[in-house]
């Protein structure tokens, strides 16, 4: 079977799409002694952005039930990431603050995806302005169209 380059492009695309799910399922320490989870370097990071923030309120912001918000807090706080203190406001709320430790996390996670960009911008090289708005405007197609296409069911 032969196939053009457009089809070519939509397997490397889902390709990619596999590799990256892989890299994002691994657990990584960020230089603490504790193996983290997407969600928990996640949560982390929501913490830090929103400093003195309480589990309702990162649930809003992360768009995931208080419940899901409570039991990653407790992985947190057993790692040693996070500490809870009583809001001085409302006596009757816990707000969620960075141990040292999460902070070491939080900014290893933060050079991660430095290190991201950085590859990105190594592999577009020297490539024109066009061609990068060409392939971000791509991009973003796809990323806005995805949650449309479903493939064939039950085939």
């Amino acid at each position: 079977m032969k196939f053009n380059n457009k089809t070519k492009i939509s397997y490397t695309l889902l390709r990619i799409a596999n590799e990256l799910l892989e890299i994002e399922k691994k657990t990584r320490n960020y230089g603490t002694d504790q193996q983290l989870f997407e969600a928990e370097i996640h949560m982390i990071k929501a913490i830090k952005e929103n400093e003195g923030i309480h589990v309702t309120g990162l649930a809003d912001i992360l768009g995931v039930t208080k419940g899901a918000v409570s039991q990653i807090i407790m992985r947190l706080e057993k790692k040693g990431m996070i500490i809870k203190e009583k809001d001085i406001k409302n006596q009757s709320r816990l707000v969620l603050k960075l141990t040292p430790k999460g902070e070491i996390a939080n900014i290893n996670h933060e050079r991660f995806h430095l290190e991201f960009d950085d590859f990105v911008n190594e592999i577009l090289g020297d490539a024109t302005e066009d061609k990068i708005i060409f392939l971000k405007n791509f991009l973003t197609s796809i990323e806005s169209n995805i949650v449309d296409f479903e493939g064939e069911k039950d085939r």
